[in-house]
């Protein structure tokens, strides 16, 4: 016996001296930040608690069901060094409501129960006399005798004054009832929509403490259903006569977000590379080029003898790969620079996009009047400048403002920082384009091996009718050909151009002149085409 209380004694001391492992402590968190990608958002939610000495297990509850487990991490700092344990993310249980708002709303509805069971009391006792003074009055007197004539208004003074009292008292349950409804359905409008629309998780987190005090525990996770696009606003002031072109470039973000939890009063960072993209450079395969074998000849009803496939057709060309550009933010960096959206961002998670405001750059833009005449008769005014800010213009929608007005939309390229770039600002109508055919002939061979000519001439008239000189860039196209055994020559009444297949692209001549107020300039381009009389030509 005083061996066996030795040993439980001994088993209570190990006991008292081992760490107790606390309770479950629910962490009370808020969003503090979130990075927003192209295709995914990260997360930061913080927690302040209160933590007692030993291992306990802190649990963030009913958090996005879309988490990507992988992506958690949690970091913490406090009065004491701590020290962070393993990490589960598990199905959260289904809200239990214990709200005051349910409870009313559970109170009102056996109240209108009752005040149902009532009218469906009083309806019968209404039938039941509604019957009764259906009744023949013969069977109304005494031992079912027939009721004397002038005991009938006494009678039917009862059943009346019956009917109107049941009448009453209806009315006043239905009303009743009415109101019951009308606080109910008040109620149920008031109650707020549950932010998940999907099933909840909760994250558990190990935390050991060596002694009590208060901590702060910061939790980073990564969620799809969230995304954003680059947007911007360019407005042009022409300027004028006396005035200088000022042009203003406003960059925007459009943002979204159907994560599962809403979004309230965070600081919103935005990154212009997707979350779950690619970090390397693709694979770069050899690409054999061969001719073309002609197809193979059968007799009527042979069978073509099975022939082996050619080890030397081309190799599949790699998928298409989607662009990354470089990190991006208002405080450009070494590496990366990334946006912060100015002060305080709220958004709902049902969808909706909030259109931010993010930077503004005045650059100084050069105007010219841009002109393809063969493609349409008309000048588009041009604002050349460069890229003043520190982080890159992405890809994204342009607003396009010319003198106030909304005059269409357009697409900016990707630009660095110090990158030139053109915007167009729309159609002029009042730099007159019009261009025309001067003369085309055409010879036919009479000789077996002859070649056989065409020559085109067409003219372009320019002219400015503003009060104002204007800068013009006239781009212009002739045939090509790869093939040696088609000629193509640029006859001697072609305007000399300043450019010769400009961006290297073949074919294309471009002049550049200033024109006076109300001046025009002529634009001539004549070629001749030589080719085998006995081939035929196509332009694509």
């Amino acid at each position: 016996m005083r061996k066996r209380e030795a040993a439980a004694l001994s088993i209570l001391a190990l006991c008292a001296a081992a760490p107790a492992r606390a309770a479950d402590i629910d962490a009370a968190s808020r969003i503090d930040t979130v990075t927003l990608y192209p295709d995914a958002a990260l997360v930061t939610r913080s927690a302040d608690v209160d933590l007692p000495a030993g291992t306990s297990r802190l649990v963030f509850h009913a958090l996005p069901g879309g988490i990507d487990p992988g992506s958690l991490r949690v970091s913490g700092e406090g009065d004491q060094k701590i020290l962070l344990g393993a990490v589960d993310a598990r199905k959260a249980p289904a809200p239990v409501s214990d709200s005051a708002l349910e409870m009313q709303l559970k109170k009102l509805r056996v109240e209108r129960d009752e005040a149902q069971v009532k009218i469906d009391a009083l309806d019968g006792k209404q039938a039941m006399m509604k019957r009764f003074s259906h009744a023949n009055p013969e069977k109304l007197g005494a031992d079912g005798k027939a009721l004397k004539p002038e005991d009938w208004p006494q009678v039917w003074e009862v059943i009346g004054v019956a009917l109107e009292k049941i009448g009453l008292d209806l009315r006043a349950a239905r009303a009743a009832v009415a109101e019951i409804d009308a606080r109910i359905k008040a109620l149920e409008t008031a109650r707020p929509t549950p932010s998940f629309a999907g099933p909840a998780r909760d994250v558990a987190v190990e935390v050991e403490a060596p002694a009590a005090g208060k901590f702060r525990l910061v939790l980073n996770y990564r969620v799809p259903g969230a995304r954003w696009t680059p947007a911007y606003d360019a407005r042009l002031d022409s300027g004028g006569k006396d005035g200088k072109p000022h042009l203003e470039l406003s960059r925007r973000a459009l943002i979204s977000q159907t994560t599962g939890e809403d979004w309230s009063n965070v600081s919103l960072v935005l990154a212009a590379f997707p979350a779950t993209g690619g970090t390397e450079a693709p694979q770069v395969t050899p690409r054999i080029v061969d001719f073309v074998q002609p197809p193979v000849a059968f007799p009527v009803g042979a069978a073509p003898q099975a022939k082996a496939a050619s080890t030397l057709a081309a190799a599949p060309a790699p998928a298409p790969m989607r662009a990354e550009d470089r990190p991006s933010r208002i405080e450009a960096g070494t590496w990366q620079s990334k946006f912060r959206a100015p002060g305080k961002v709220s958004l709902a998670s049902d969808g909706t996009t909030k259109n931010i405001g993010l930077t503004m750059q005045q650059p100084e833009a050069a105007l010219s009047w841009r002109i393809s005449p063969a493609l349409d008769p008309r000048a588009f005014l041009s604002a050349h400048f460069v890229n003043g800010e520190e982080a890159p213009l992405l890809p994204g929608q342009v607003s396009i403002f010319r003198d106030g007005a909304l005059v269409g939309q357009s697409r900016l390229a990707f630009a660095a920082p110090g990158a030139a770039l053109d915007l167009g600002f729309g159609a002029d109508d009042r730099v007159s384009v019009v261009r025309a055919p001067v003369s085309r002939k055409e010879n036919e061979p009479s000789l077996f091996g002859q070649t056989r000519t065409e020559t085109r001439e067409v003219g372009t008239v320019v002219r400015n009718l503003h009060d104002f000189p204007i800068h013009a860039v006239v781009t212009d196209q002739t045939p090509f050909s790869e093939n040696s055994a088609i000629a193509i020559e640029i006859l001697g009444q072609t305007t000399p151009p300043d450019e010769k297949s400009p961006e290297g692209k073949q074919g294309l001549l471009r002049w550049r002149f200033d024109l006076a107020p109300n001046a025009a300039k002529e634009l001539r381009l004549a070629y001749r085409l030589k080719w085998p009389a006995d081939r035929e030509v196509v332009v694509e």
